[in-house]
């Protein structure tokens, strides 16, 4: 079969004039010309009204060829029938088909190694659910295939725990009132497995017509992180209590043996000098060096014993017997006085009840806030409050340092900072630590009360 015309956009296509395509065969335009289907196909070529569509490569003067899609039909003339091809260079749309192929293809392994559930669903104005898509991985995280869910979209609701469903539904909401991704996290109940799984949900919303929502996302099973964060806090609730007990148990020992050394040594070290009085004033009074001996031995045990009384205030104050407000007004004082520094308290009340171990606590991280400012702030006052509430105890430190930086506290031995942290925890209650306005730093403790007061 020989090309008896072509227009001028074919001829550009195909790089050749007129004449010399006369010259050609079709099979020399295009190799799949002489396959067997084609053949086959020319062979039953109808007229206008019903030809057959064509896809094939065609071949250019230069070597290199390119797709043509058309129709080819038969039209009867005075010379025979000839057969008429009308398409298009379909080079465009063929290197977007193929673009289109291969990013499917790598959105299709992108999908398949992806470690959850790929998804697409929409709620319509009906508030009726539905899952257009739903990736491989629906029956690995759900137990559930992707037909029987996509059938039947209540499978999902009704496998979230009831505990944890009006969550779902507010995330869902508040997703729709605010055009923000839909974040939520949850148990669903595998039946297939009997097994219960926590999984983490995250999908961005586009609003359709007619009061369409649609959502994107993937769901992934996050089990396994969420019983880690239980075994920390676990851990975290073990230690705290550790921490709490031995604090207790240090406070007991302390109290025991304050008093043991005010009971036992003070009342020996009194005795000593009561003895040593009695026996000075039996000694010759013409012997001057023993009377100088028996003033040094007096003023000995007079040290001794205000060694005594300081060992065991530092063991535990006495003060703390006459309450909380006492033991720190008292605290502020020494503080004042050690330090050279105007340490100013103020309470609301005259009196706090508070139970014994959480005064102690409480005072025990008034001391380690009064140390940290003796030793670090560079401070020339501090003001102390105590609040009393119905519902809370606190009690603020304010000095007017040089402050303390976010870096200083995560020190790796900011100890004190610590020490203070762990004590209110062991309260039930919490400390903050700041930068003040005017510069200086914040310290601040509050303990909730059990009771109204």
């Amino acid at each position: 079969m020989l090309v008896l015309y072509a227009n001028p956009a074919a001829l550009s296509n195909l790089q050749y004039d007129l004449a010399y395509l006369q010259k050609l065969t079709l099979s020399e335009l295009s190799s799949e010309i002489i396959n067997a289907t084609y053949t086959e196909q020319i062979g039953k070529v109808g007229t206008c009204l019903s030809p057959i569509a064509v896809h094939l490569r065609l071949r250019r003067k230069d070597g290199s060829d390119y797709p043509f899609a058309g129709q080819l039909f038969r039209q009867s003339t005075q010379g025979g029938d000839i057969l008429l091809a009308i398409g298009n260079d379909i080079s465009v749309q063929d290197r977007y088909d193929k673009a289109l192929l291969e990013s499917e293809s790598r959105l299709s392994a992108m999908v398949s190694n992806t470690p959850g559930l790929v998804y697409r669903c929409l709620l319509d104005a009906e508030e009726n659910f539905s899952f257009p898509y739903l990736s491989e991985g629906c029956e690995a995280l759900l137990g559930i295939s992707a037909e029987a869910l996509r059938a039947n979209p209540v499978l999902f609701v009704e496998s979230i725990l009831p505990e944890d469903r009006a969550s779902y539904f507010d995330s869902m909401r508040q997703s729709i009132a605010t055009a923000h991704s839909w974040n939520w996290e949850g148990r669903i109940h595998i039946r297939a497995w009997n097994d219960i799984k926590w999984i983490n949900l995250r999908a961005a919303p586009l609003a359709l017509e007619n009061d369409v929502m649609q959502w994107e996302g993937i769901m992934t099973n996050i089990t396994a992180s969420k019983q880690e964060q239980e075994e920390i806090r676990r851990s975290r609730a073990q230690l705290a209590e550790l921490s709490a007990h031995i604090d207790t148990v240090k406070e007991k020992e302390r109290t025991r043996i304050s008093r043991e050394i005010h009971d036992d040594l003070g009342g020996n070290l009194t005795a000593i000098k009561m003895a040593l009085a009695l026996l000075t004033r039996r000694l010759p009074a013409k012997d001057k060096s023993l009377k100088e001996k028996a003033d040094y031995v007096d003023q000995l045990v007079d040290r001794s014993i205000e060694t005594v009384h300081r060992i065991a205030g530092d063991l535990r104050p006495g003060v703390l017997d006459f309450g909380i407000v006492a033991a720190i007004d008292w605290q502020a004082k020494e503080f004042e006085k050690q330090c050279g520094l105007p340490c100013h308290f103020h309470s609301n009340k005259k009196e706090i009840d508070l139970e014994q171990d959480h005064a102690t606590a409480l005072f025990r991280i008034f001391q380690e806030a009064l140390t940290n400012i003796a030793k670090h702030a560079q401070a020339s006052k501090v003001d102390v409050a105590l609040t009393h509430t119905d519902q809370y105890v606190r009690l603020e430190i304010v000095d007017n340092g040089r402050g303390i930086a976010d870096l200083d506290q995560q020190k790796s031995k900011s100890f004190g900072i610590r020490g203070m942290v762990e004590r209110s925890i062991a309260l039930g209650g919490s400390v903050s630590v700041s930068t003040a306005p005017a510069g200086g730093t914040i310290v601040a403790i509050n303990v909730p009360l059990a009771t109204t007061i």
